[in-house]
């Protein structure tokens, strides 16, 4: 029985290894191996597909710089075109400047052919002008576009000045039509304020609103004047305000004037007044020296002068208020003094004069020994 299986399955074995070599044999049967490749052929598939080309960004740069040179040369055509109409200016001024030139020497001929007087050919005299025209030509086109430039600053400043001219009319106007309108409306407060306990010019003042001074002004009154209670007063009309003020201004100027010219005199008189007092006494003091026969001549030092011209200066001064004057050269300077006097007492009279005189303007008179 063990026989029979070992030998059952030995004869499984070989038939299943017939059938696998068989269905082997078919297999390569079936699929011949493929013929060799050309090297040439085998090397360009192994070798990696180059890549294309970027032609799209060098036509996009051949583009724009087609568009560059196009936008160029219109540039140099315009520039080009520029030039040309400026030359044409220049050779048109030139030719215009030739033909007045021409004209103006042609004038001159006939004048001085006139007249009989001497003067170049016509053909010496227009080879000049042609050649000084031409000289002249750059200068002259020059002088144009200088002229046309300060002709078009000038409309620029006409124009402006124009503008700020209406502006101003307007402005004024406007001021003219306020004014009217705060006159007429200003107009219906005035009126009259009796003074009641307790009133002054100030608070009457704002209370209508308006100045002291035209207050005072409209009632014929200074604002330094009292009120008295029950008075009346007079209201001014906002129109009337300026001019009343500007009225009060000249009254005030007036009486300050007034005043001052008051104070002038009554120093000038009692300057005078004691002068003639100085006076009166220096008689009396050279009669007392005289009967007293003192000996001893005693001058009054004005100045000390520091150069011979500032003493003359003073010198000046004191003769022409009616002094005896000398002057003498010192170590310290040039002394002026007057007199002299005979006795001090007589001296010390006179430095009070001197020093009481307003015609010399001094007050450090002192006498000394002459």
């Amino acid at each position: 029985m063990n026989l029979s299986r070992q030998a059952l399955l030995g004869m499984g074995m070989i038939v299943g290894g017939s059938v696998m070599l068989y269905a082997m044999v078919n297999q390569v049967n079936n699929n011949p191996a493929p013929a060799a490749k050309p090297a040439a052929v085998a090397q360009t598939e192994k070798a990696p597909a180059a890549k294309p080309p970027l032609t799209t960004d060098v036509e996009t740069e051949k583009r724009l710089l087609a568009q560059k040179q196009k936008e160029r040369e219109a540039r140099v055509a315009e520039q080009q075109k520029r030039a040309q109409e400026i030359l044409a200016e220049q050779e048109e001024a030139a030719a215009q400047a030739l033909a007045k030139s021409r004209a103006e020497n042609q004038q001159y001929l006939e004048d001085n052919s006139s007249v009989g007087g001497d003067s170049d050919s016509p053909e010496a005299a227009q080879t000049k002008t042609d050649s000084k025209t031409e000289d002249n030509a750059a200068e002259s086109t020059k002088e144009a576009e200088a002229v046309a430039k300060k002709a078009q600053a000038e409309k620029d400043k006409a124009e402006k000045e124009k503008a700020a001219k209406a502006e101003k009319e307007k402005a004024a106007k406007k001021k003219e039509a306020d004014s009217k309108k705060d006159t007429s409306s200003a107009s219906s407060t005035a009126g009259t304020h009796t003074i009641q306990s307790g009133d002054v010019l100030g608070s009457i003042a704002r209370q209508y609103g308006v100045s002291v001074a035209a207050l005072a002004a409209a009632n014929n009154m200074s604002p330094s004047d009292p009120i008295k209670l029950g008075k009346t007063l007079k209201i001014p009309a906002k129109g009337d305000v300026e001019k009343l003020e500007k009225s009060a201004a000249d009254a005030k100027k007036k009486r300050e004037l007034e005043q001052k010219s008051a104070e002038e005199k009554k120093k000038t008189a009692k300057s005078e007044d004691a002068k003639q007092d100085a006076q009166k006494k220096l008689e009396s003091a050279r009669q007392k020296v005289k009967e007293t026969d003192a000996k001893g001549s005693f001058g009054v030092q004005v100045a000390l002068a520091t150069s011979q011209n500032s003493a003359d200066e003073v010198a000046k001064r004191f003769k022409a208020a009616g002094y005896k004057v000398k002057t003498s050269r010192t170590s310290r300077g040039v002394r002026v003094v007057v007199g002299p006097e005979r006795g001090k007492v007589a001296a010390l009279a006179l430095k009070d004069k001197i020093n009481s005189d307003p015609e010399v303007k001094t007050t450090s008179a002192w006498v000394l020994y002459w």
